[in-house]
């Protein structure tokens, strides 16, 4: 299984906002469109950053509530972890652990294609646990 198999079942959209947009407009995005982080994206469409729930929670932390007014580009993450189409959920799963990211952006050809979760990948892995212990009940009930 690979992430190409993910995002055919989950589908390709991508939230992003601007790192001009405030950390309130950012938070209502991430709540109108059920995400837990959104691609930060400049005005030719390159990913600069990624702004998760963890960021904004950072962010509060730091400023009060001052934190809501201040620009998505201050409170991003700017050293974003992506993966490809091709890379296996093993893999993406890895670079997740390692870098302690929920999300990864997905991209292909230098163009970006989808992003995935950790419970994206983690719902996969379950998937395939279970089709795996179902094949396996299958042969042993025919020998």
């Amino acid at each position: 299984m690979n992430i190409a198999n993910i995002l055919k079942t989950k589908g390709s959209h991508v939230v992003s906002v601007a790192p001009s947009d405030t950390v309130t407009a950012a938070t209502g995005i991430l709540i109108r469109e059920g995400v837990g982080a959104v691609v930060v994206r400049d005005a030719p469409g390159r990913v600069v950053g990624l702004l998760g729930e963890r960021d904004i929670v950072r962010a509060v932390a730091r400023h009060g509530e001052a934190a809501l007014q201040l620009e998505v580009d201050s409170v991003m993450m700017r050293d974003v972890s992506f993966c490809a189409p091709g890379d296996s959920v093993e893999s993406a799963l890895q670079r997740m652990t390692d870098r302690r990211v929920r999300h990864l952006p997905v991209v292909d050809r230098g163009q970006l294609v989808g992003i995935i979760s950790i419970g994206d990948l983690v719902k996969q892995r379950l998937a395939d646990s279970e089709q795996e212990a179902e094949a396996l009940r299958k042969y042993i009930a025919t020998g």
